[in-house]
């Protein structure tokens, strides 16, 4: 099986799993992976339920967002998508999500701060939020990467979540402690709100995840 049905399967699964861990609902959410040693990269569809979809309803663009394979439309945020993957080379996946508590703080314009340390280890800092911009527009995009930065994770003002990084594995990941860590933000709030991490503790915590701690996911 060549690398690029692999992708398609894994993505496709990705998609299942986050209808099972209840972080979009419907259609909803968007994800996409590249290709290894190419430029192609495999995207969900438009407005398809995960749960029907097969490996081959996955979508083939190329890095200007050409359809390459795919009988359905690529997914409305192809252009986030796509500005996320030419901002950051080191990026390989990107999972997009509306979960509850996350969604929560990006429609109340709130940042997650550090506040604990897995989030810290995988995301590189704090949740910041992009400035608002209609879903699928250009605008969106460029709003969301000079958001995101350096980091593997995004509010979406109005919207949702965006996590990305190495692999599905870990884009999802960071979507699930952003979820987590939004949920315990809000709550902390009630008690007086968080004690913020420093940011050397910060950049501690997450170089050994990089260094460490990732290096032994992979292996």
């Amino acid at each position: 099986m060549d690398q690029t049905q692999v992708t398609r399967q894994k993505v496709i699964a990705c998609g299942q799993e986050l209808i099972s861990k209840g972080l979009v609902a419907g259609t909803w959410g968007n994800i996409s992976a590249r290709v290894e040693e190419t430029d192609l990269i495999v995207i969900t569809p438009s407005g398809r339920a995960y749960q029907s979809l097969s490996a081959q309803d996955a979508v083939i663009v190329n890095s200007s967002g050409t359809v390459i394979d795919g009988h359905f439309r690529p997914s409305s945020e192809l252009p986030l998508h796509l500005e996320v993957y030419a901002a950051r080379p080191d990026i390989k996946a990107i999972v997009h999500t509306h979960s509850v508590f996350a969604s929560a703080c990006a429609v109340a314009h709130k940042e997650i701060p550090p506040i604990i340390e897995d989030l810290v280890q995988v995301i590189g800092g704090a949740v910041t939020v992009a400035t608002y911009a209609l879903p699928g527009t250009a605008e969106l995009a460029k709003n969301t990467v000079k958001a995101l930065q350096n980091r593997n994770g995004v509010l979406l003002a109005n919207h949702g979540v965006l996590g990305c990084g190495r692999s599905l594995q870990e884009a999802l990941t960071a979507c699930e402690l952003i979820e987590k860590a939004a949920l315990i933000y809000i709550y902390s709030m009630s008690l007086g709100g968080p004690c913020i991490l420093s940011d050397s503790d910060v950049a501690i915590m997450h170089k050994f995840y990089l260094e460490h701690y990732r290096r032994q996911e992979e292996c």
